[in-house]
């Protein structure tokens, strides 16, 4: 059984067009600019994954036909990430069951304190008619949890304003959020030559005063730390044109797109 992975949504928190930037340096012409927020499907060895609900879920779940899934990962508490939270009731009413979420001790703070009216446990379960029904499951840097035989590792990383993780799936596929730098510790974490990378771009170079994100440059050399078979570049903002990133990457590192599937 070959593992999936579907980016729902490509971009960056304004999406492209952006209502300050419209398209900014990408094509119009290209539909593989036109991008929702950031949002990704997993699948490893039949156990269903999202990573964020981003503000654009509802539709990207339509768009894919996903009508269930065995828990979802946050990475941060940004509103890009987080704030389709409340469609995943619409999950709940489909499986009859609350569902898990997985997420940093920060980040379930924010949920509590932004959603909680969200938040059950098992023995009592919402009513999904009214609002999700949904379990909070704090995960730790270096610390694996199994889901259904997979095994998940949350990685930390820094720079960004809040605190975001990554996820190793299985040591096959490493998935990173938004950040400036991968810190050592988490480095030692991923395995060389893992089959899938995605990597988040977001904008080509690092040149605000106060970066929150890695240019191509920086990413390009974790790419070759890690060495990964396959590696998505996504989170793509208004600088990012396709064709452009894609000429400007390696023959193995590829730009996202909206509905991208890539088995691995």
């Amino acid at each position: 059984m070959d593992n999936k992975l579907i980016i729902l949504g490509s971009g960056a928190a304004p999406g492209v067009p952006s209502l300050a930037s419209g398209w900014g340096s990408c094509n119009p012409k290209n539909p593989k600019n036109r991008r929702r927020r950031t949002g990704t499907y997993v699948e490893i060895a039949g156990v269903k994954f999202l990573i964020d609900t981003s503000a654009d879920i509802h539709w990207q779940l339509m768009d894919n036909d996903i009508r269930y899934v065995d828990a979802v990962l946050y990475t941060h508490a940004h509103a890009d990430h987080l704030h389709g939270i409340d469609d995943l009731r619409d999950l709940n009413r489909i499986s009859k069951m609350p569902l898990d979420l997985y997420a940093n001790i920060d980040t379930i703070q924010d949920i509590k304190t932004r959603f909680s009216y969200l938040v059950c446990d098992k023995e009592h379960p919402n009513n999904p008619l009214f609002k999700p029904s949904l379990i909070l499951n704090p995960v730790e840097h270096g610390n694996p949890f199994y889901i259904k035989g997979v095994k998940i590792v949350p990685i930390d990383l820094f720079g960004h304003p809040v605190h975001s993780n990554g996820y190793i799936f299985n040591d096959e596929l490493v998935y990173i959020a938004d950040c400036l730098q991968i810190g050592d510790e988490s480095l030692r974490l991923i395995k060389t030559n893992p089959k899938l990378m995605v990597m988040p771009l977001t904008i080509l170079e690092t040149k605000w005063e106060k970066p929150y994100h890695m240019g191509l440059e920086k990413m390009l050399e974790y790419v070759n730390v890690v060495k990964p078979c396959k590696c998505i570049l996504n989170h793509m903002a208004t600088e990012c044109d396709y064709d452009n990133v894609n000429n400007l990457t390696p023959e193995n590192v590829f730009p996202a797109y909206d509905n991208m599937v890539i088995k691995f």
